[in-house]
């Protein structure tokens, strides 16, 4: 009975990550691209200058920095999609499918600024006073269809205990049990007793603690990457010829790697690099709302540095040492590949520990990140009084992803994320014009 059930919701899983949804991203991608005239492209320095440099907006309304509105938005995107997302995408696709996660990433840029803009934009108050933004609430109050930002906030609501939830802390008591021997059972209590502290704070608690972890993770794993890369210099020529050639032409069996065709390359590139980057699902928007800021775009121009980051930083660095290993065609797949790979890339057995504890970071970020997520959706849902009981209940699916069989679990979660994307897609494309003139008054009071 389990094998059909999981056997049907494979099967709606394909379906709704089908071709037309892959083209409805890119296309939104590009569309808005073209109507911000390259925003993310003419705009990326000053961005990382507001991201990682500028000050905090004095007396602006908000939660959070725009600084800890970033990092909340990174805890829930660098995860296993940065290691076992990459290793699957190149698997399927062939090495050229690096190349359409970069063409992904580039144009999922445009796409997270538009999320951000519209968020702040139309951002609301709640009793306490703490800000509550997102999706559902430009779906609803900038269009008037409230009955598609409810829908959008369930099938947030129900990804956040799957993707952002059990799936996470299944893989760090998976990762821990591997490398260190530790019961899943001990994994579950410590993640429920430490989830459950953070939680007790809100966003401010799990603002100021991402804040300390995600940029100690992602330079954690970044310098081990860049060793790595550095050691084995003399195959980035091979590497990158490898990318280029197959994101066009046809990739043959070799190895264990059973050959890929060139639409394997652009489906699997482009899906691993949604799921790795979450541009086009909304969620970081519900972030970008809680920051401390005065201006619809200068927070949108923070929240598209995380696209940048995450796929065009951290998914290249993993993708070049999985290629330029060669483990790629050793028949591995996932994490494990991606393991393999810093440890044939680096000396003695530092790689492997490197990506389980890079894993077991990752993995708990995306937890808190998403438990913010998930909150708003709820309590937009159900209202305030959702809050405390929806935190207790997160928590404890926590602890029970950590020590259960998730494989149905990871399917339904894929398809919560694809039907979160629909409605908010929908609402970029008819809210396009509304971005266009918030970033172009931006930029002209910039330049005058």
């Amino acid at each position: 009975m389990e094998n059909e059930i999981l056997s049907i919701v494979n099967n709606i899983q394909a379906q709704v990550w089908g071709l037309p949804m892959l083209f409805l991203l890119g296309g939104t991608g590009i569309y808005l691209t073209a109507r911000l005239k390259g925003v993310q492209f003419c705009s990326l320095p000053h961005a990382l200058y507001l991201a990682f440099i500028h000050r905090k907006d004095v007396n602006a309304k908000g939660d959070i920095t725009q600084f800890q509105a970033l990092m909340t938005a990174l805890a829930a995107t660098v995860g296993t999609g940065n290691i076992a997302g990459v290793a699957t995408a190149i698997v399927a696709g062939g090495p050229g499918a690096l190349f359409w996660m970069w063409i992904t990433g580039l144009v999922g840029m445009a796409t997270k600024f538009s999320e951000a803009v519209l968020a702040v934009k139309y951002r609301e108050t709640d009793s306490m006073g703490r800000m509550k933004g997102g999706p559902m609430y430009y779906i609803s109050n900038a269009l008037g269809w409230k009955w598609l930002g409810a829908s959008y906030a369930l099938f947030a609501g129900l990804a956040a205990f799957g993707i952002g939830n059990m799936t996470q802390s299944n893989s760090m008591a998976d990762v821990l049990q591997t490398t260190f021997q530790i019961s899943p059972w001990i994994t579950a209590i410590v993640l429920v007793v430490g989830t459950g502290i953070v939680l007790i704070g809100g966003i401010k608690s799990i603002g100021l603690v991402t804040s300390l972890i995600v940029p100690v993770m992602i330079i954690f794993y970044m310098a081990g990457g860049i060793v790595a890369i550095i050691i084995n210099i003399a195959a980035i020529p091979q590497i990158m010829d490898l990318i280029f050639t197959h994101a066009f032409s046809p990739m043959a069996a070799g190895g264990g790697f059973a050959g890929a065709l060139v639409r394997d390359a652009i489906r699997y590139g482009v899906a691993r690099g949604v799921f790795s980057n979450e541009s086009g699902l909304g969620s970081a928007g519900i972030a970008a709302a809680a920051a401390q800021t005065k201006d619809p775009v200068t927070q949108a121009l923070v929240s598209m540095t995380q696209t940048f980051i995450d796929t065009i930083i951290v998914c290249t660095i993993t993708g070049f040492i999985i290629i330029g290993t060669g483990a790629w065609l050793s028949g591995e797949t996932g994490a494990s590949l991606t393991a393999s790979s810093f440890t044939i890339g680096l000396p003695g057995n530092f790689g492997g520990y490197l990506v389980a504890l890079a894993l077991i970071l990752f993995a708990y970020s995306t937890i808190l990140g998403w438990s913010y997520y998930g909150e708003k959706s709820i309590v937009y849902l159900l209202g305030e009084k959702a809050t405390y009981p929806y935190r207790v209940i997160f928590c404890l699916f926590v602890g029970l992803g950590a020590i259960s069989q998730l494989e149905l679990v990871w399917a339904v979660s894929d398809i919560m994320n694809g039907l979160m994307a629909f409605p908010n897609l929908l609402a970029l494309l008819f809210l396009a014009p509304i971005v266009s003139a918030e970033t172009r008054r931006y930029l002209k009071s910039r330049d005058n």
